[in-house]
């Protein structure tokens, strides 16, 4: 396994974590037009860090680069969006878990906050939450719906390390199993 993985160019990666971004994308909206579950702010945000990470994912895959330390922007670009997600998904997460009587109390809309208050301001108040980002609309074996997020984010972490890990190796020369380490 490890074998076939040390030869991951860069397009393969970003291939990789692009179609896992277009994946969760998929679930997400098929949930919402056909399960009927509306995304909360919260929701939203992690969606955006799904699409950031697919942006870039999309750039590398073009890009291609083949230099020792071409991979390492996009690398750690996809790790940051993927990392932003983690921590979106995972203050979710804790607001679920919340007793009902220290949830936030629900605030306005994400779309009237968009159009009057700055948007330093709205990402304050949806991090702040409110109380329907604590409510738990649908559950999966035992898990919600952003454990869940929090799952596909942790998988789709391994696309910008594997990026890191090709280009530390091409930077230093090692090869696991004798691969070349130019690719």
């Amino acid at each position: 396994m490890i074998d076939a993985l040390e030869n991951w160019r860069v397009r393969h990666w970003s291939l990789a974590g692009l179609a896992f971004c277009a994946l969760m994308m998929a679930v997400a909206l098929g949930l919402e037009h056909l399960g009927g579950l509306a995304p909360c702010p919260l929701c939203i945000f992690q969606r955006v860090a799904v699409l950031a990470a697919g942006a870039v994912f999309a750039v590398a895959a073009i890009h291609d680069p083949r230099g020792r330390g071409g991979a390492v922007p996009y690398g750690l670009a996809g790790l940051a969006a993927v990392g932003a997600g983690i921590g979106l998904a995972g203050r979710h997460l804790w607001l679920q878990s919340l007793p009902a009587d220290e949830v936030p109390s629900c605030g306005p809309g994400l779309d009237y906050m968009m159009e009057v208050l700055p948007l330093q301001e709205v990402v304050a108040m949806v991090l702040n939450a409110s109380g329907e980002c604590a409510e738990i609309s649908a559950r999966l074996l035992g898990l919600s719906l952003p454990g869940w997020t929090l799952i596909g984010f942790l998988v789709l972490a391994l696309a910008p390390l594997g990026l890191l890990a090709g280009a530390l190796r091409r930077r230093s020369g090692y090869r696991w199993s004798g691969g070349d380490p130019r690719h």
